[in-house]
């Protein structure tokens, strides 16, 4: 258990800074500005032109969902290329049958139109 001693104490001061990083508005803040008018909703100056809770379209999930996806990608593309002397062909090969998945799983979403925006 001793060895995870470092782990532990780490994990403590994290959350023990993040507390205090969330609790520190609450203690400095005063509720004497809160008046109607600034409780009010803004949009450049305008009143609101609609309820802000309106349905809008799925594939703005789908976009995002796909970003991420791909912006996972490169995040695992970094230690890949810093390790590829050291891991030899398995690991170039484990990382092309990674792309391969992607590719095929973006071309499925491309040719069943998920990304036509009509």
């Amino acid at each position: 258990m001793s060895e995870f001693a470092p782990i532990l104490i780490y994990l403590g001061f994290s959350l023990l800074v993040s507390l205090i990083l969330v609790g520190l508005p609450f203690l400095f803040s005063s509720n004497s500005s809160t008046y109607p008018e600034k409780l009010s909703a803004y949009e450049c100056g305008f009143d609101p032109f609609g309820d802000a809770r309106s349905r809008f379209d799925i594939r703005f999930y789908l976009v995002s969902i796909l970003f991420i996806i791909f912006d996972l990608e490169v995040t695992f593309f970094f230690p890949w290329a810093i390790s590829l002397n050291k891991i030899d062909l398995f690991g170039f090969w484990s990382m092309m049958a990674f792309l391969l998945i992607l590719t095929i799983g973006f071309l499925y979403e491309w040719k069943r139109g998920a990304l036509d925006w009509e």
